[in-house]
This record gives structure tokens, C-alpha cells and sequence, in this order.
């Protein structure tokens, strides 16, 4: 696997990975989830996510990504809000999560044709977002804590990581493999893998840059073989630390958007 960092990124973070050379598996996933999903005290980004069908098909979309993070440890809760642009038919929909560790998130999505707030059931967590490649658990994180995760490997760049569920009747996949990159701890690729031992779904980081001091995707990919096709997601106007107010993250914002965030 190629490296995915511009020489200024790893020089930024070789320090940090030279410090971790001896982490068990657990504290390294810790570690890419906190990468991955924590960078700051909170953040803001407008993303553009392509779905492409297995007929090569496109459909467009464009939402502005919000993320705070609850007080606390590093790797607690946190609340996430996307509220979509375009097209026109998911215009001004919105979508919340409110993320837990010791339980089930909570997740709301706004439906403005039928001026509905709609909870997602824990059960539908591992279902399309939105009709992408992307489910909605994916948007905010798998929780570390749900995964049994062994060290498979090191190269020369990556720690190779292998995640079963301790609930694996709560799933689809029976386990999967995660690259995480040793300096920044963002992981690049994940391969989930069906009951056969089939990879069905991958997803990869395509593009790595480090933004206010943090590494940060801002190109990825997610396929699955089942339907075929894939859904791309590309990030810019990426900030961190905009002291967004709590308040955001409820019920009333889903209806009555917060301008401020969505310029």
C-alpha cells in the first residue's frame, strides 16, 4: 500500500508515531479512532459525496458536516449534525447523532417534504445513508469497545488490525482488517469480510492533509460488492476549534437550520 501523506504531514507526525512502537492492538485502535473521529475540540466541513451504481450510474450530493465533541476524555461522546444542500430532492434535510459509548447512539433525520423528524432505530445503524455506500454508523464511528481487535502485523508503515464483533449476531460482516497508518493513526483502508471469509466492502482513504496541525481525510471511498457500484466523499472549508454551541446539535435545528455553520 502506497503512502498517502505529502512529506510536510509525516514530517508533522513522525514524532508521534515513533512514540508508539510498542501499543497493544486495542490502544492502537483507540488511538485511530481518536484520529479518525476527534481531531479538535469540535470541527466543520462541506462535503460532496458521488454515488456510483453498479451500472456506473451518478448521483450527486453536497452537505455541510458539523461535529462536537461532549467535555470530557478524549474518545467519550460526541454530536454530529449534516444538514444537505443539494439535489433537490434532499435538500434541506437534515441528519443529528448524538453518540454514546456505553450505549446505542441516537440518531434523528429530518424529512422536510413531510415535515417529519424520524428516529433511526439502533437496528437500522448498518444500513444505507441516505443511499450511498456509506451507513449511518459510519458517519460518526464504530465504537471501539464493540470489537475483539488483534495485531496481525506491522510493515513498514502500517499497524494491520483484525476487528471481530462481540456481538456478531448485531452485524453483517464476521470480521474485518484495518491499515492504520503508524505516524498519524488515521486508518487508510478497512476490508470487511462475510461469514465465508469474502471481502464484500472496502473503504479507503484517498487523500491525506494535515489541517490546523491535524491529519485529515479529505478524500475517501467506500465499495460493496453486493450491490456493486461505490460512493466517494470529498471534503474542503475543513476547520477545527470553532467553539460551535451545544445547542446546535437538537431537535429545533433540525427543522430551522443554523445559518452561521452552513455558509
Amino acid at each position: 500500500m502506497r503512502n498517502h501523506f505529502l512529506p510536510l504531514a509525516l514530517s508533522l507526525l513522525m514524532a508521534a508515531g515513533a512514540q508508539a512502537a510498542e501499543m497493544t492492538a486495542q490502544e492502537i485502535v483507540d488511538r485511530a479512532n481518536r484520529a479518525a473521529y476527534y481531531q479538535g475540540a469540535d470541527g466543520r466541513a462541506s462535503v460532496h459525496m458521488q454515488i456510483t451504481d453498479g451500472q456506473g450510474r451518478q448521483r450527486n450530493r453536497h452537505f455541510t458536516l458539523l461535529r462536537r465533541n461532549n467535555p470530557g476524555p478524549g474518545g467519550g461522546g460526541q454530536k454530529f449534525y449534516l444538514y444537505f444542500h443539494s439535489p433537490a430532492d434532499v435538500r434541506k434535510t437534515a441528519f443529528m447523532v448524538w453518540k454514546h459509548i456505553d450505549s446505542d447512539d441516537d440518531r434523528w433525520m429530518y424529512l422536510p417534504a413531510l415535515d417529519l423528524v424520524k428516529r433511526i432505530a439502533a437496528s437500522d445503524e448498518r444500513t444505507s445513508f441516505i443511499g450511498s455506500h456509506f451507513f449511518y454508523e459510519d458517519v460518526s464511528g464504530r465504537t471501539p469497545a464493540e470489537d475483539r481487535h488483534e495485531l496481525l502485523e506491522q510493515t513498514a508503515d502500517y499497524y494491520v488490525i483484525r476487528s471481530t464483533p462481540k456481538q456478531p449476531q448485531a452485524v453483517e460482516f464476521a470480521h474485518y482488517k484495518n491499515w492504520i497508518h503508524k505516524t498519524s493513526f488515521i486508518p487508510v483502508k478497512s476490508e470487511y469480510f462475510d461469514g465465508d471469509g469474502r471481502i464484500y466492502r472496502t473503504y479507503q482513504a484517498l487523500q491525506v492533509e494535515v489541517i490546523e496541525g491535524f491529519a485529515t481525510v479529505i478524500r475517501a471511498s467506500i465499495s460493496d460488492t453486493r450491490i456493486g457500484g461505490h460512493t466517494t466523499l470529498g471534503y474542503s472549508n475543513v476547520d477545527y476549534n470553532l467553539d460551535i454551541a451545544e445547542a446546535i446539535f437538537t431537535e429545533r435545528y433540525l427543522r430551522n437550520p443554523p445559518r452561521q455553520y452552513l455558509r
